[in-house]
């Protein structure tokens, strides 16, 4: 048994999917006042965040170890955050639109025998998405909360041309890795 610390519904199913037993709380973070120049340096600097304020609420042992996580996407060379409005997602999604996509996703995992630190990049090559389409989206709301407004298990999954990496990457935990250690 694990305690995600993270909000995210999509890292859960992901550990639930995983077979992986997990409670889920945590604790904010601001992740607005990180400066990052790279995508890398900008999910490391607000996971490694997120870890130090859970460590603090929370602790870690071996019966309840720690996993913390976060996403980032880039496209274009910008950092694409989590849109604040609807014209916001646009803008990120239509940056996306027939470009190759990175999807990061940094996690910690701590308990008092083992601590992991991974860095995984997805990368996606997405057609040119339909404005029609793009509109539908923007209107159901889904992409809020979503990293670069990104759902490859959704909306972004029929205008995949090709990928490289793991789609729980993506999704926002390399559970394919977690996995490893910690069965």
């Amino acid at each position: 048994m694990l305690r995600l610390a993270s909000a995210s519904q999509t890292r859960a199913q992901l550990l639930r999917d995983a077979g992986i037993a997990f409670i889920q709380e945590s604790v904010d973070f601001d992740e607005e006042s990180i400066i990052a120049t790279s995508p890398k340096n900008f999910v490391y600097r607000a996971t490694l965040g997120k870890f130090e304020a859970n460590v603090r609420a929370f602790g870690y042992d071996d019966e309840y170890p720690l996993l913390v996580a976060d996403t980032v996407v880039a496209s274009c060379g910008q950092i694409l955050r989590k849109a604040k409005c609807v014209d916001d997602a646009r803008n990120i999604l239509l940056t996306q639109s027939g470009s190759v996509t990175s999807i990061i996703t940094c996690m910690i995992y701590q308990s008092r025998r083992m601590k992991i630190i991974d860095i995984s990049t997805t990368e996606y090559f997405f057609d040119d998405f339909d404005l029609n389409d793009v509109e539908r989206y923007l209107q159901s709301g889904e992409w809020r909360g979503k990293a670069g407004a990104c759902m490859v298990e959704g909306f972004c999954k029929h205008y995949i041309k090709s990928v490289k990496g793991f789609e729980s990457t993506a999704m926002g935990l390399n559970t394919d890795l977690l996995k490893v250690f910690i069965k």
